[in-house]
């Protein structure tokens, strides 16, 4: 590459691409080298809701992203589902923030590997971990690894273009897909699944993945959890459009909402509202209009309580999954509290399709940075990171894989607050000069060459 990086810069008249000769320089209006300068890891909403209000509460701050993939916005980009554009719409302020005179993007920066925290934590004042949470958590039973068996992240990566997960091609011929796990991305998946492709042409969905749902002999998908009605996990808005997907009808257990009635009246009302229309989706008999649409509909969905995975079982002789062993489970307790325990009955499901959406884990990124291996997190105090000055954490790594994009603004917001207090404190000290991003850019060119992992990265 001789140092020569490509260069993508985000303008009035949108992108535009040019080569550009190196890494210094490459950044926006340069501050007095006596300036604070803050390294944010990591450009998903953690990252940019961060630097937004960095650059807001103080004049004199720089702020530099850094981010592994050659693009910005994580999450809101790659893992929100194409059919929700309203979701995504939160780019429009995240790019606002990008190009800012005080913020600088720089992508493909594997930080950890192409440049470490030490040398981040030499050329910064202040150092923020945002990176989220890229690892997926384990089912731990057999079968786990044969073919047909995908975590919810690289499903959603593949429809959604991360580049990591555009060779997934996964096998949409069988009939019966279940999902493990009744979260917001759980019905996500399922709801893309059995979505009509006239409506999936409507959105941002990758063409690679259109013209393989266009392919889909998928018909019917299982949503899969522990515990019961009361404990779901999703929201009403991803529930209720389960419920009125079109060509879809919905596929419930009676049994599996017996004394749920009865406990309605004791539950929160973002619960109860939720509870409601499951109710009403399950058991009521729904009016002529709904019953002629259910008659007519030629995919179905369906909860399932109470079961958890065993076993996902084999097809004989072919290393690919053919069905799964769910065991039988009972609660005990009640509400969010209430735990799942084995009755010792299993049932087995055919089904060639699994996706397992039990969600996400933040890994480590660096020796030098603690990291709580059993909550998967960096253990901090409001975002400053315990036993180390100077650095920080904000997002799901800070408080593990929790909530929707205002929670992670919030979390965020506190994140920079504790960083300017300990600026303003003196507890940070930002008065000796700090080359930020230019040091760095020369430590990266250095690096270029054979068997480094350095590629061409992008620059707002």
């Amino acid at each position: 590459m001789s140092g020569r990086t490509l260069l993508w810069t985000l303008g009035k008249s949108g992108w535009t691409k040019r080569l550009h000769e190196g890494f210094s320089g490459c950044g926006k209006a340069f501050l007095s080298s006596s300036s604070p300068k803050v390294c944010i890891v990591g450009s998903g909403p953690a990252g940019f809701y961060t630097a937004q209000h960095l650059i807001k509460a103080r004049q004199d701050v720089a702020v530099d992203i850094y981010e592994r993939l050659p693009v910005p916005f994580g999450l809101v980009r790659f893992g929100v589902a194409p059919d929700h554009p309203e979701v995504k719409n939160v780019i429009n302020t995240f790019t606002q923030t990008a190009k800012h005179s005080r913020c600088s993007f720089y992508g493909n920066v594997n930080v950890g590997k192409d440049v470490s925290v030490v040398e981040l934590q030499q050329a910064y004042h202040a150092i923020i971990l945002s990176y989220g949470a890229e690892g997926n958590r384990s089912v731990g039973v057999p079968g786990e690894d044969l073919a047909g068996v995908y975590s919810a992240k690289d499903f959603v990566g593949w429809y959604n273009g991360l580049p990591s997960c555009q060779e997934l091609s996964p096998d949409l011929s069988c009939e019966t897909a279940v999902v493990l796990g009744q979260g917001n991305v759980a019905l996500d998946v399922a709801r893309i699944l059995l979505c009509p492709v006239d409506v999936l042409k409507q959105t941002d969905i990758t063409q690679p993945a259109l013209e393989a749902l266009a392919q889909s002999q998928i018909r019917r998908v299982l949503i899969v959890g522990r515990r019961g009605p009361m404990q779901v996990a999703c929201t009403i808005k991803e529930l209720r459009e389960m419920v009125n997907l079109p060509d879809s009808r919905p596929e419930m257990v009676a049994a599996d909402f017996e004394g749920v009635t009865e406990a309605l009246k004791d539950l929160p009302r973002p619960r109860k509202r939720l509870t409601e229309l499951m109710l009403k989706t399950a058991v009521e008999t729904p009016g002529e209009k709904e019953q002629r649409r259910r008659a007519s509909a030629s995919r179905v969905w369906g909860f399932r309580f109470f079961r958890s995975p065993v076993e996902i079982l084999a097809e004989p002789g072919r290393g690919r999954a053919a069905g799964i062993r769910l065991a039988v489970s009972r609660l005990e307790g009640s509400g969010e509290g209430a735990r799942a325990v084995l009755t010792g009955d299993v049932e087995d499901v055919s089904c060639g399709l699994v996706i397992s959406s039990i969600g996400y884990k933040s890994l480590p990124i660096d020796p030098t940075v603690p990291f709580d291996s059993r909550r998967a997190i960096v253990p901090n105090s409001n975002g400053r990171v315990r036993q180390a000055t100077g650095l920080y954490c904000s997002g799901w790594l800070k408080t593990g894989p929790t909530g929707v994009i205002a929670t992670t603004m919030n979390n965020s917001f506190d994140t920079a607050r504790s960083l300017l207090e300990d600026m303003d404190s003196g507890t940070l000290d930002v008065s000796a000069a700090k080359p930020g991003s230019q040091s760095i850019g020369a430590l990266l060119e250095k690096r270029v060459g054979p068997g480094h992992s350095w590629r061409p990265y992008l620059i707002l």
